[in-house]
């Protein structure tokens, strides 16, 4: 089992991070926050869950291994895969998420595309004696703001690889980046996710 990968960051997007470790390339599937974490770094180390079915073998990458720990708790919830788990670990960071179950916030966690009531609920019931309450959640400032072009760009990307169409993530993140040129492409995607 690979606990986690440290190497040179070949390729960074808000949806994956490719590292490189001697001289093995290694894809992993990232959050957001992750995204938010390694932009700008040359070399990181990642924490990694191995996926492993029938037809596919796939990595999900953590730049911390609290984000990870949340990541499992919430993929041992029925009806909650990986692909659920990456989307709220994008719109929520892992102490949000953390206090959201403690605190038995259905609301916030309704607030995640794809999240309804009852999943919502089961999540709480599943989970929250498993968690730790959090007092206050981390706050990760991004370095730089790319070019509107490549904010919106790159938010398009990571929504197609989230499971989104093309066509409405484009309509959805050209209306965003209107209403609110500055944003970073992490803002940018999280309020996609809101909307789509």
């Amino acid at each position: 089992m690979i606990d986690y990968i440290r190497g040179e960051i070949v390729e960074l997007t808000p949806a994956s991070v490719t590292l490189e470790c001697n001289g093995v390339g290694y894809q992993a599937n990232i959050s957001l926050n992750t995204y938010t974490a390694l932009n700008g770094r040359k070399s990181a180390k990642v924490h990694i869950y191995e996926s492993i079915r029938d037809d596919a073998y796939v990595l999900y990458g953590f730049a911390e291994r609290h984000e990870r720990n949340i990541f499992l708790l919430l993929i041992s919830v029925s009806g909650v895969g990986p692909a659920t788990a990456r989307v709220m670990l994008s719109s929520l960071n892992s102490k949000e998420l953390e206090a959201a179950i403690a605190t038995e916030n259905v609301t916030l966690l309704q607030s995640v595309k794809g999240i309804g009531a009852k999943t919502a609920q089961r999540i709480i019931v599943d989970l929250k004696d498993k968690i730790k309450t959090t007092e206050e959640a981390d706050i990760v400032s991004i370095s730089r703001i790319p070019t509107l072009s490549a904010v919106a760009g790159e938010a398009v990307s990571a929504l197609v690889m989230l499971g989104f169409s093309q066509n409405n993530s484009q309509k959805i993140v050209a209306k965003i980046v209107k209403e609110s040129p500055a944003l970073s492409v992490e803002a940018v995607i999280k309020e996609a996710l809101k909307r789509l």
